[in-house]
């Protein structure tokens, strides 16, 4: 770790850099980095924030701080052979002829030159957007590699659902360089996050076949009660339970109005999920009685996230940090899937989540895997025009070269 009074780079070496397996690219205060400790997976942080590389340090976790546009960072790792990384994004759109429209057009066309060699460099340096030529890192690694001879085997991307356009041009690009790739909206609360969370994920496998994690719990709805839904799912996990120190039924009310009218504001009991933690999630009152009560501390708002309770955050804006991150949980049904095939076993997981991070550095709480369920058949890969089938939402696209 450098000397903060110096204003150099922090750096922290959890494993030799011949030994790292994986690169986190947007690491943030280290969601999917926990998800990997617990697989054994040896994993690096690239993040650019300094208050998110101080509790990744603390928490003993692989880190380099550098702006992840240094395509250098890739050759001190030359046995990796994983990135993920969740790029901060501006908000595109599939429909109109908006921003969000010429954002998405503009990225599309960025990917498809870099996919055919073409050299862009000048271009994404001029760029007023600086997102537009962030959201392009991954796919530039992941060319990167290629080019030196060793391709990433595994590629896992997150961020929110607005993005999922911009993952489904990356999975036709990475089409042309032998990738299998899957593409789709998990809700986290349906892999046991006390949460309701949606995020798009990609994941892409080099000549092999990609997975996408199959959700374990139910998928919450307002309204249906607790352990209603489908027969080989568990009932989805409460705040009450992620927060035992809060022994007494409460009520969350929620920084945001419903519908857009700020005086709605949205309520959640402790017999229910979490809604969506930001980086606001101090803001939102704990209610008890009709009286207010203590608000979310970080560690608090950490285990909504599924981070284990005494995860060190450190430095400053902790709710920004802990509202940014992947929650591990999801992120290990989300790696387990994509590099293993498999699934995190239900009973080891809960241990992880539930124990000490201190006792899962000494590997106490690594995870036990089991056999992935066979992924759905998707029908219609391709259009009539030989361009990728989009689907809603809810549902996995699959590309297939």
């Amino acid at each position: 770790m450098a000397d903060e009074s110096t204003g150099e780079c922090l750096f922290h070496n959890a494993e030799l850099p011949s030994e790292v397996e994986m690169i986190d690219l947007f690491a943030g205060p280290g969601g999917l980095d926990v998800a990997a400790r617990w697989l054994g997976i040896k994993a690096v942080g690239i993040e650019h924030d300094r208050d998110a590389c101080l509790t990744r340090i603390d928490a003993k976790l692989g880190t380099r701080q550098a702006d992840v546009r240094s395509l250098e960072l890739l050759d001190i790792f030359p046995n990796a052979r994983i990135l993920t990384g969740g790029p901060p994004c501006q908000t595109y759109s599939v429909a109109g002829s908006g921003v969000g429209r010429k954002a998405l057009d503009q990225v599309v066309r960025f990917m498809s030159r870099m996919a055919d060699g073409e050299d862009i460099e000048a271009e994404l340096e001029s760029l007023e957007d600086d997102r537009t030529g962030l959201v392009l890192q991954p796919l530039r690694w992941a060319l990167a590699a290629i080019e030196k001879g060793r391709p990433f085997e595994t590629i896992v991307l997150e961020q929110v659902p607005t993005v999922l356009p911009v993952w489904e041009a990356l999975a036709t690009a990475l089409l042309k360089h032998r990738y299998d790739v899957r593409v789709g909206i998990v809700h986290t609360e349906e892999f046991g996050v006390p949460q309701t969370r949606r995020r798009a994920i990609l994941i892409a496998c080099r000549d092999r076949a990609a997975h996408f994690p199959k959700p374990t719990h139910h998928r919450y709805r307002k309204g249906v009660p607790r352990g209603q839904g489908e027969a080989d799912r568990l009932p989805w996990t409460t705040m009450s339970e992620a927060l035992p120190n809060r022994s007494y039924e409460f009520h969350v009310v929620s920084n945001y109005g419903t519908g857009g009218d700020p005086k709605l504001r949205g309520r959640r009991g402790s017999n229910e999920p979490s809604a969506t933690v930001t980086g606001k999630v101090r803001r939102n009152r704990i209610v008890s009685k009709g009286a207010d009560q203590d608000r979310l501390e970080p560690k608090e708002a950490g285990r909504l996230q599924t981070f284990p309770i005494d995860y060190p955050w450190a430095g400053l804006d902790q709710y920004q940090q802990v509202g940014n991150a992947v929650p591990p949980r999801v992120g290990a049904h989300i790696l387990a899937a994509a590099v293993f095939g498999e699934k995190p076993e239900e009973t080891s997981l809960d241990q992880a989540v539930g124990g000490l991070w201190e006792s899962a550095l000494s590997g106490k709480h690594d995870l036990k895997r089991e056999p992935l369920p066979q992924p759905d058949e998707v029908d219609g890969l391709f259009d009539e025009h030989g361009r990728p089938y989009r689907v809603d939402l809810d549902s996995i696209s699959a590309y297939s070269a």
